[in-house]
């Protein structure tokens, strides 16, 4: 069996930072947020559920779903938010279960998934271990208004729209600080596979 390791952070916290250290190491990553715009590719099974419930008025001219549009519905309506997640995140998990077999079945140490909200959706127990990308709130602010270019306000909502950093580390296994140097967060990681047992490149 491969090892299955869950990574986490929040909005501009350096996941994709540390993932991209995992695919440099030729382990396997696979993305959360990929996976869920795959899921609703025409004619897959969940898109067929979201037209049903939504309508074809979220269509764009090409067939495929306008995700704006449909984020302005389930964004003002929790119950309609509620019901997209409920038809999206089951297809999810077996994309990405799918894709923990196949590495598995090629002997594969080590795979990765890439999942944002893996606390909050409950999403432990598709990993044996977790790893949290951790910045300080004045470095997650500083570097979410340079990276998107917004507003201190907007920034603010956005990071509370998630929950704090400082709550998932309780939750973690392990917890990189990527207040510093990339060159520092590599050698964290690295600590962090070396402890686990993991030989890598």
């Amino acid at each position: 069996m491969s090892l299955v390791i869950g990574l986490t952070g929040g909005i501009a916290s350096g996941k994709s930072t540390v993932s991209t250290m995992f695919k440099e190491m030729d382990i396997t990553v696979v993305d959360a947020d990929i996976e869920a715009r795959l899921a609703v590719k025409k004619g897959e099974p969940a898109y067929r559920k979201i037209i049903a419930e939504f309508g074809t008025e979220i269509l764009l001219e090409d067939g495929e779903i306008d995700r704006p549009k449909l984020g302005s519905i389930i964004f003002h309506q929790a119950e309609k938010r509620q019901l997209l997640n409920e038809i999206t995140h089951p297809e999810v998990r077996k994309r990405m279960r799918k894709q923990i077999d196949n590495a598995t079945k090629n002997n594969e140490k080590v795979v990765v998934l890439d999942i944002p909200l893996l606390f909050e959706s409950k999403l432990t127990f598709m990993v044996d271990k977790t790893i949290l990308v951790f910045v300080d709130n004045e470095t997650q602010l500083r570097r979410l208004i340079e990276r998107n270019d917004l507003s201190v306000d907007d920034a603010k909502a956005r990071i509370h729209s998630q929950m704090p950093l400082s709550d998932k580390v309780a939750l973690a296994d392990a917890v990189i600080n990527n207040n510093g140097t990339i060159s520092d967060t590599r050698k964290q990681l690295m600590n962090v596979l070396t402890e686990w047992g993991i030989g890598v490149k």
